[in-house]
């Protein structure tokens, strides 16, 4: 008896690195895709990673009034293909995603933090430095962890150099 009780315990906790594993592996493709947001772009995968009635919302002061709340995959789709432009509207993008927690409150459903740093330049040659604090709900359908709710929140933002230069880079002699 005692050993079919720790084997459903294990079961349960490698289920739940599992889905761990799974729900970092689709923010990581999401933030992937919107580093290379241009108009080859697979939109239907893009959009794929969130529920059909998934919302997307920027939050706080600046973000509220810069995004508004979308819900629903169309509105997504019709939100990231204002982005898909040519040329591209960034000619470098880069998100980093750091201080993570996920958590899972049942079997289908899970939380994700991250503070993500997002240097950006963009077709006009302007540069840009956002940090914001995400907050993301994911639930989990036919097995597969797809985002519910979005939350981005502006903790700063600012106008920078150009990010990529053609100066050597400083190594020793």
């Amino acid at each position: 008896m005692a050993d079919s009780k720790k084997l459903r315990r294990l079961e349960t906790r490698l289920a739940r690195f599992e889905s761990e594993h799974a729900i970092r592996a689709c923010m990581n493709r999401y933030m992937v895709l919107c580093d290379a947001l241009d108009a080859a772009t697979p939109l239907d995968e893009l959009v794929g990673l969130f529920t059909r009635d998934a919302i997307w919302e920027g939050i706080g002061e600046k973000y509220r009034g810069t995004f508004g709340r979308l819900v629903g995959r169309g509105a997504l789709r019709e939100m990231f293909a204002g982005y898909m432009t040519e040329p591209a509207h960034f000619s470098v993008n880069v998100h980093f995603l750091t201080s993570e927690l996920i958590e899972l409150s049942s079997a289908n459903s899970a939380c994700g933090s991250w503070v993500m740093l997002q240097t950006s330049t963009f077709a006009d040659g302007r540069s840009h430095l956002n940090a914001a604090r995400l907050s993301v709900d994911f639930a989990r359908a036919k097995g597969r962890w797809r985002m519910s709710h979005f939350r981005t929140e502006n903790l700063f933002s600012r106008p920078v150099d150009a990010w990529n230069v053609s100066a050597p880079l400083p190594v020793p002699d």
